[in-house]
């Protein structure tokens, strides 16, 4: 493999060249949400989601510490809701900037917080919960999700966009 600068491969990268390098990989955005202990939902911003397994259906997210994790480790339970290309208010909102007009709003849907018009919903029991470094890594079983179709809000190199979600086709596999 061939570098383009002169680079150590045996000492870590620094916090600034590991965030550009991460940004050259393209993330769903969704915001997960809990239902916190006075009964509110509430939720972040987050781009750190991924299916574990099919059967039974498994997702893991990361989360900052903070009031959304707290209220994920009071309640046991979080919901994922993936944003489409028409959320990028609600991707701002949650990740505490402000926002024109009405912010949007989880709704408590039987016990967790969702946010309306998402492309999907995963309503997720914690498994497990793993502490590392400033995050903390929950392992989550679906009880239940849905989908919707539309265009999907994605990240990359530290700017949101969006696709027209055409299929790649004729691929050998």
């Amino acid at each position: 493999m061939q570098f383009s600068d002169n680079r150590d491969l045996t000492h870590r990268p620094d916090a600034t060249g590991f965030r550009k390098a991460a940004a050259r990989f393209t993330t769903g955005v969704t915001v997960v949400g809990a239902i916190n202990e006075d009964g509110r939902p509430i939720g972040m911003t987050a781009n750190s989601f991924v299916t574990v397994s099919l059967t039974p259906p498994i997702v893991l997210i990361s989360l900052k510490h903070g009031r959304t994790l707290s209220a994920v480790e009071a309640s046991g339970r979080y919901c994922v809701s993936v944003l489409g290309a028409a959320s990028l208010d609600a991707s701002w909102h949650f990740s505490g900037k402000q926002v024109a007009g009405n912010p949007p709003a989880l709704h408590n849907e039987s016990d967790f917080a969702v946010l309306p018009g998402a492309l999907a919903v995963f309503a997720c029991d914690v498994l497990r919960s793993v502490e590392v470094a400033d995050h903390r890594l929950l392992i989550g079983q679906v009880r239940w999700c849905r989908h919707e179709e539309g265009e999907p809000l994605a990240f990359f190199g530290s700017e949101f966009c969006s696709g027209p979600g055409t299929p790649i086709r004729n691929l050998a596999y």
